[in-house]
């Protein structure tokens, strides 16, 4: 059996070595960590996705061992594919650091800042990078393209002021259905998704859009305005599903199932779409089977009221001191009657 040939490809100096084809930023998830380029359209489940959003620029100071030259500006890192002994700098490199920055200001030129009252806020990627990259003032001096709301279906409602055209939502439409019913109209500043009418997204897969978009786009109507995210304690669960894998996220407010999702990993990318039975139709416990807490990156807001096991520890110590005190004011309080 012939052995497999690996590339040998150093990013911000932490050498990896990946198959042949890889591209450089599923090259940098395999080290992981801070020097792996963010993503808005990108999204490994799906193909045909990324070279959109350009978010996850970075820049060749040396393409190959046969070939040393840098590469002459930067490049879509998840559209690039890996070369041995190509170099490459994220995170390191100035340039890419003040492009990143350029490309977040253009993201926000028509995407408003309602974070305060967006269902996305808390696990929006470009909140992420608003924060990480966003300036304090924008240049842009026009007036922004608004729309209004529309149902795209009876529980999925479409925010286009918000969208990035990541065109992720019509990929998954594409490839996880039967039949897309919605897509990109028009051309250029003038593109939008939409459909051509209202509440005609209806298949059994239609919820999955939500779980793809990166912003606040594509919302649940049924979770709509309900919770804040970092206030929910997710579980992993899963059920015997005729239509799907069944494994999903289930979001608890007290002992109130609020929103089911797919299960995403580190990355934010689902790892099985589900279907709309798990997703809208099964949110009592008694559907499901606990699995455990899904895990949440320490970095998230959600973390703030994550708990690791099943039975958190209480709110409040035991505290013998205070008890004592306590019986002795029942104490005195006694004899007063």
């Amino acid at each position: 059996m012939a052995e497999e040939v690996k590339l040998k490809v150093i990013i911000d100096g932490i050498p990896v070595e990946v198959a042949p084809g890889t591209t450089i930023l599923n090259a940098a998830r395999e080290i992981g960590g801070d020097i792996v380029p963010p993503a808005m359209c990108y999204y490994s489940k799906l193909e045909g996705t990324g070279g959109k959003c350009r978010t996850c620029l970075v820049k060749v100071s040396k393409g190959s061992e046969k070939d040393p030259r840098p590469m002459p500006k930067l490049v879509a890192s998840c559209r690039t594919t890996v070369m041995d002994g190509m170099e490459v700098e994220n995170i390191t490199s100035p340039d890419v650091v003040e492009a990143r920055k350029a490309i977040v200001e253009m993201l926000l030129i028509n995407h408003p800042l309602d974070c305060p009252v967006c269902d996305q806020a808390g696990e929006c990627k470009l909140q992420d990078l608003g924060f990480e990259h966003g300036s304090a003032q924008t240049r842009y001096e026009f007036d922004r393209r608004t729309f209004e709301r529309i149902d795209i279906g009876d529980k999925i409602q479409l925010h286009m002021n918000r969208c990035i055209l990541c065109y992720r939502c019509v990929f998954v439409a594409d490839q996880i259905t039967d039949k897309r019913v919605h897509g990109i109209i028009g051309r250029g500043d003038h593109s939008e998704i939409s459909t051509y009418i209202q509440n005609v997204v209806e298949n059994d897969f239609s919820g999955n859009v939500i779980d793809v978009c990166p912003v606040g786009a594509l919302t649940d109507k049924t979770f709509r305005f309900k919770n804040r995210v970092w206030f929910t304690k997710p579980v992993d669960a899963h059920r015997d599903c005729p239509t799907c894998s069944g494994k999903v996220t289930l979001w608890y407010k007290g002992s109130d199932v609020i929103r089911v999702t797919a299960r995403k990993d580190e990355f934010g990318e689902v790892e099985e779409f589900i279907c709309n039975t798990c997703r809208y139709d099964k949110k009592e416990t008694i559907d499901w089977k606990l699995e455990e807490p899904t895990p949440i990156s320490d970095q998230s807001v959600i973390a703030s009221n994550h708990y690791t096991r099943f039975n958190p520890p209480a709110v409040i110590k035991i505290d013998p001191v205070l008890q004592e005190q306590n019986l002795e004011q029942l104490a005195r309080t006694e004899k007063l009657k």
